[in-house]
This record gives structure tokens, sequence and C-alpha cells, in this order.
């Protein structure tokens, strides 16, 4: 068995946000028949992974195999998300960071971020924008958990390797005019021409 085989790798989903511009509630609104933040629980569900653990805002809806963690206080930045998200996880050698409002991420590419991995860092990219999904080796977690305020791990993955992630998977969900470009989106991809 290799090395990258043998690796433990927890999943921290983010999806503590308040969902302002939204006007709250987006990642229970629904996406193609289901929660927005249910397309990132099936696009992970084929990975293999040592834990699975979501940091939610009150009004997300649970999602089966995820250990819930509640935000508190509620609306906390996001560098309190990922405190809390990466301190509950347990003997893993790194961790999968995604967010539950990027419903379009397919699973391939978390498949390829995780093949891709080598023990350090290996972030998403867009364009010329470096973004999660992302791994983070357990080295990097004590610099993880001292962010403070709104900011997320994007100084650690700043210069990191990266897998491209096409735009329209980049697609964050954050008002409802990109709720509806994501399933025009959806809707596009899964018609076929006669």
């Amino acid at each position: 068995m290799s090395i990258k085989a043998q690796r433990r790798i927890g999943l921290v989903l983010l999806a503590g946000g308040r969902g302002t511009r939204f006007g709250g509630g987006k990642l229970a609104a629904e996406l193609a028949g289901m929660p927005v933040i249910a397309h990132v629980a099936a696009a992970t569900a084929g990975l293999v992974l040592a834990q699975r653990v979501m940091v939610a805002a009150a009004d997300v809806p649970d999602l089966p195999g995820f250990t819930r963690l509640a935000l508190d206080p509620p609306g906390a930045p996001q560098s309190a998300s990922l405190t809390l998200g990466i301190g509950a996880l347990q003997g893993v050698d790194a961790a999968l960071i995604a967010l539950a409002d990027m419903p379009l991420v397919p699973p391939d590419h978390f498949a390829t971020l995780l093949a891709a991995f080598d023990g350090d860092r290996l972030a998403s990219r867009c364009g010329d924008q470096t973004m999660p999904p992302a791994l983070l080796g357990a080295h990097h977690f004590p610099a993880l958990q001292a962010l403070q305020g709104d900011r997320g791990a994007g100084a650690l993955l700043r210069d990191a390797p990266f897998v491209p992630l096409a735009p329209e998977h980049a697609l964050d969900v954050d008002r409802p005019e990109d709720l509806a470009r994501a399933e025009a989106w959806l809707w596009q991809s899964t018609t076929k021409p006669l």
C-alpha cells in the first residue's frame, strides 16, 4: 500500500456563514431537487475519509455521516469556523477544506485533489484565484487555528500547488441570482440534445 493510500484525511465543511446577501437560509435553498449543502456532501460521498465534520449555522440542514459543530457565537467570522472544524479532527494527517456554498465542484475534482496531494498543501485554482477545496497537512493546523477575523486559509494557500477548477464549477452561491445560475448550469449539463 502506498503512503498516499495510508494518509488519513478529515473533511472540514464550512457552513457557518449568515448568508445575508442571499437573504438567509441559502444552504437550505433547493438546487436541482436538494439543498445547496447536499451537493457538496454528494460530491465527497465517494472519497475515503477518516472524518467528516461540518461547522454549521442553525438554519443549515443536517448531513448524514457528518459530525455537526455549531458555530458559537452564530455569525462568527470564517476564522472561527476553521478553528472549530480543525480542532474537531482527531488523528488525521491532513484536512480537506470545502465550502458548503460551492455546490458545483464535481466529484472528480475532489478525487484529483486527494490523488495529487503530497502531504503539505494543495489548492484549487480558477483563473488566477486560489481557493477551496484545498488540502493542508496537519503541520499547518496550528497556523489555521491561529487565524483571526473573516479570513480563511488563503494566506497559507497563496503559493501552493493547485488543481485547476473550471469557472462554472467555482460558482459560489452568495445571492439568489447565483442560485439561479447554478440551477441553469446543472440543467444545461444534464440535458442532452436530441
